[in-house]
């Protein structure tokens, strides 16, 4: 049996869903020393990734950057569009849909919930059918969440457009990428999404701390008419000053020169790639679990997320005192249970900068664990994903 140890060889395994690892390239641009944000190597910085910033999202619309986590996206998307006391339909899909919906109701709104049992995804037809029962047009807008980061489960956000459209409501859709973003295909534009919201410190492979609402023009117009506070918020100060390469506020320049080096990487792999690298691996992960003899919390295969699998432990174990285990032997962080699913799942993590062999010293680290935890299961999970790998 391994002990505890206090320092350990080799580097640190982050198999969190998010923050990812942070390639070398982009701690190296972060690293550069930090220049005037009113001066014009700024501002040719700051053009320079909003024009490839919205390729990303698949958009030809506008993307706003913001100094914050994706939670000041979130608010940022209600407040810019909506007023005091308006409805909005949300599907609780998991943690993070459901912390959204509590944010919108701290700031005035009346967030409706849709339940679910956390694993699946947002039922296209439940949105439907309580659209259609909105004859007075009270619900303003629809939030969902596509990639669910504590249950590892996407919801089919084309789906979704497709019966808003068929009830002809007017209501906004707006959908939370943070966690499948430069991950998970996804297309701002065709899908007919109005706001974005994502985060820097997933797909992008970025620190936390920038966050992104990608807009459309149904949303801009609608920002006319809101009036809930959004001063930091305020979209229309953001386009303004970024005309000129610049922002109405101190930006995080160093994140800055980050997001240039992401943005780069990324469409040099080119997106069909990176989403052809996600699935590939994610598809590995979930062949070592079914070899394990362990059980994906995600129900529906069709909605498996390629960003994460939450992978639930039998009855009578914790899966927390898992991840301690694996992080005081293997020094290797796994993404926890959260809400009601705490003890009961652990999160493998495998977006952003990931390769084959990071990933098989994940599962093997994840294979190694549950013997040492003497959690039941069958041996060869990570030989499974081996053979996925050098068969694909």
């Amino acid at each position: 049996m391994f002990t505890n140890r206090t320092a350990m060889s080799g580097r640190h395994f982050l198999q969190i869903p998010g923050p990812t690892n942070v390639p070398d390239s982009i701690l190296r641009a972060i690293n550069a020393p930090t220049i005037d944000h009113r001066g014009p190597e700024f501002a040719a910085l700051t053009l320079d990734i909003l024009d490839k910033l919205p390729r990303v999202f698949q958009t030809q619309s506008p993307v706003i950057i913001f100094p914050a986590s994706g939670t000041g996206a979130w608010e940022a998307a209600l407040v810019n569009c909506l007023s005091p006391a308006d409805k909005i339909l949300m599907c609780e899909t998991g943690h993070f849909a459901k912390g959204w919906g509590r944010l919108a109701n701290k700031i005035q709104l009346n967030a409706e919930i849709i339940p679910t049992d956390w694993r699946q995804g947002a039922d296209p037809n439940a949105i439907k059918t309580r659209l259609e029962k909105d004859g007075d047009h009270l619900i303003k807008a629809v939030c969902v969440v596509h990639n669910e980061t504590s249950t590892g489960v996407v919801s089919d956000i084309k789906a979704i457009r497709a019966v808003i459209n068929q009830t002809n409501h007017p209501a906004l859709l707006m959908v939370d990428t943070i966690s499948s973003l430069a991950s998970l295909d996804y297309r701002h534009d065709e899908w007919g999404v109005d706001v974005t919201v994502a985060g820097s410190q997933k797909g992008l492979m970025l620190p936390p701390g920038l966050s992104f609402n990608a807009i459309s023009a149904k949303a801009l117009q609608a920002s006319k008419q809101s009036t809930l506070p959004n001063a930091y918020w305020d979209w229309d100060d953001i386009l303004a000053s970024n005309k000129e390469g610049q922002f109405p506020y101190t930006p995080s320049t160093n994140l800055l020169y980050g997001l240039k080096t992401a943005l780069d990487m990324l469409l040099e792999e080119g997106l069909e790639n990176v989403f052809s690298r996600h699935l590939r691996l994610a598809e590995a992960a979930r062949c070592a679990v079914r070899a394990w003899g362990l059980e994906i919390l995600c129900q529906n295969a069709d909605r498996y997320s390629n960003s994460l699998t939450a992978v639930l432990v039998p009855d009578g174990h914790d899966a927390d005192q898992l991840r301690k285990i694996i992080l005081d032997n293997f020094n290797m962080s796994l993404g926890n249970g959260l809400g009601q699913l705490s003890g009961k799942v652990f999160r493998i993590g495998h977006l952003g900068d990931l390769n084959e062999l990071s990933l098989i010293g994940t599962l093997g680290g994840v294979e190694m664990g549950l013997k040492l935890a003497q959690i039941p299961h069958k041996r060869g999970g990570a030989q499974a994903a081996i053979d996925f790998l050098a068969a694909s």
